[in-house]
Order: structure tokens, then sequence, then C-alpha cells
């Protein structure tokens, strides 16, 4: 048995003050103590946010017309608000939040780069210039969905093949991303010029990242990708735990770096495809989540459980700011994130510069 934990009766060692609960010889998650608090604290957090998406402004939902919806059912405003109206969209939001922080994490862990989110390096990008392609070139044919993966694939390849090195390098890396972005984003804008003035207002929106106008069928969409890939970065947790040593120690605990490495970037695209097909291409949410959670535990680990929790916060929080703003236009939920997630963009690569790692 591993030092600092003790096994229970139906086979599950229990999380001591630092440790792992691991299920079988396969899946190990971590749960150090302070992991364990922040998560609650950042649960607790989550639901607030989202009792105050569903009750302020002119059409929300008072706390007792709330907790009399959800118990006894809903009619009238209520069904309204709850069914059609923000409902569904909180549920995306909290879905697609916690797929990018959790595929954020896992491109984070793999290639041991702060930087290397799949916003920096083009993935969003990709994914959006393969959704925009579906909608150009074969509309009604192929879902959003399938262009998303095919893009956001495409997009990783190219940064790969450019690099020279594969992920390692953190520069090369940024700087393949940006032009691989930049491609990407061209290629989108000339879609929403050359498409149909109504369609191109739908998908200048939702190259933003927008969450409006949401429904259970996108709800559905995003968690059924969740379900289909959480399973599977459990399975892989191990490995992804040993991966942060470096290659050469990983592969002498037998964690098998270079399969990790493509299992973790295969999910990753996954699931930020997923996003993109359900929200578009909501910015830096992937980067700023993994980085959150492990400054909140102040630990080494890829914290998986704790980024996916924080990306579906600061979503909810961003979405519920878009709503209640008092801006005009009603700007998409991605204009906010890009706005911080900006700022804490150029404090990484400041940061990383005076390290002397770019």
């Amino acid at each position: 048995m591993r030092r600092g934990m003790t096994r229970t009766r139906s086979g599950v060692r229990a999380p001591s003050p630092r440790g792992f609960v691991t299920i079988g010889r396969a899946v190990a998650v971590p749960a150090a103590r302070a992991s364990v608090v922040v998560a609650v604290v950042t649960v607790a957090l989550l639901v607030a946010a989202a009792v105050a998406t569903l009750s302020l402004g002119r059409l929300g939902l008072s706390l007792a017309d709330l907790a009399g919806a959800l118990t006894r059912g809903a009619e009238g405003k209520q069904a309204f608000v709850l069914e059609r109206l923000r409902g569904p969209r909180l549920v995306v939001a909290v879905g697609v939040g916690a797929a990018l922080g959790l595929s954020g994490a896992l491109f984070q862990t793999v290639t041991r780069n702060p930087l290397g989110s799949p916003d920096v390096i083009g993935l969003g990008a990709g994914a959006g210039a393969g959704a925009a392609a579906v909608a150009l070139l074969l509309p009604g044919a192929l879902p959003a969905s399938a262009g998303a993966l095919a893009g956001g694939a495409a997009a990783m390849v190219l940064v790969h093949a450019s690099t020279g090195t594969g992920f390692r390098d953190p520069g090369r890396l940024i700087v393949a991303g940006i032009g691989v972005h930049a491609i990407a984003t061209a290629f989108t804008q000339y879609v929403v010029y050359a498409v149909e003035r109504d369609k191109a207002t739908v998908l200048t929106a939702y190259v933003n990242g927008s969450l409006a106008a949401r429904s259970w069928e996108h709800a559905a969409t995003i968690w059924i990708v969740l379900l289909a890939v959480v399973p599977l970065v459990a399975l892989a947790s191990r490995r992804l735990g040993v991966s942060e040593l470096g290659d050469e120690l990983a592969a002498g605990l037998g964690a098998e770096p270079r399969s990790t490495r493509a299992v973790a970037v295969t999910l990753s695209v996954v699931l930020s495809a997923g996003a993109v097909a359900v929200a578009g291409p909501v910015a830096f949410i992937a980067l700023t989540a993994p980085q959150i959670a492990r400054r909140l535990t102040g630990g080494p680990g890829p914290h998986l459980t704790l980024a996916a929790l924080v990306g579906a916060l600061l979503l909810t929080l961003a979405d519920l700011a878009a709503q209640q703003s008092p801006i005009p236009g009603n700007l998409p939920v991605g204009v906010y994130t890009l706005a911080v997630g900006g700022l804490y963009l150029g404090y990484l690569l400041t940061r990383e510069w005076r390290k002397g790692s770019l």
C-alpha cells in the first residue's frame, strides 16, 4: 500500500492529507487535502454563480420562485426562464468551461509549459475555422462539431510539424501557434465575409465565443463529450502525473511519455473541439483555469478535476457578466474572457521571458 493511504472496505484507497484516491491499479486521482478544500469552495462558488445567473435581471426568478420551480416543477415565466432562456445557457456554460479547463490542464501537463494552451497554440482558432469551413462548403451536410474536431486536429498537426521539436520547446511552440492561429483566423474571417449576411451575423458571434440562444441540444452535446472523455482522462491520470517529472524519469517509471503525450493531446483536442462546436472558440479559459488551480493548491501535479471546476466557474461568471453588463449590444461571452485572459497571457509571457524560457 502506498504511503499515506488507508484502504476502505470497498477496496478504494482513501486519501490522507497528501496522496491519491486509487481505484484498482489503473485510476489514481490526486486528492491532497488542499485540493479537496479548494474544490469544495470552488463548487460552492459555482452554485452561487448559477443561482445568480437564474435570479438576477429583469427576467430573473426570485429565490423563492427558483426553489419552488426546482422542487415542484416550473410553469409560466418560471418554465420559460429555466427551460428555454437561462437554464440551457447555464448548463452549457458549466460544461464548456469544464471541458476547456480540463483541455488546458491536459495540454500544459504533457508539454510542461504554462503557455502550452489550446488557445495560444491555435487549437481553438483551428477548430473555429473547421466549423466555419463546414458552414461554407457543406452547409447542413455535416454538424459543426465534425468541422471543429477536424480543424482542431489539423491545427495541432501543423503546430507539431512546424516546431521541429514537437510540443517541447516553449518558444517554438508559441511562434508556431501564433502562425497557425493567424492562418485559421484569416480563413474564418473570409468565411464570415463570403456567406450570406444573416448567416454571417450568427457566425461572427459564434467565432468570438457565444452562449446566447443555447438549447438543450447544445447542453447534451458538450456533456456527452465530457462523459466520454473524463473516464479516459481518469485512466491516464497516473501517467499524466508521472510525465511532469520529465521524459527520462517517466520512461524509467514505465509511464511511456510519448504515448502518454499523444493520448493527452488527443483528448485535449476532443474536449476543445467539443467546446468550440457548442459555444465557439471561447478564449483563454483553457489557459487560465489550470494555472489558477495550480496556484490555489500551491503544489505540483496536473490538478485535472480542479482545473475543470475552475474553468466552469470562470465561464459561468463571465457569462453572468455578459448577461448583466450595462454595455449595449449584448457582447458575446468570448469578448469578456478575451479581455481578462489577454492580460493574464501578457503576465505569463513577461514571467517566462524573465526566467529565460522564451
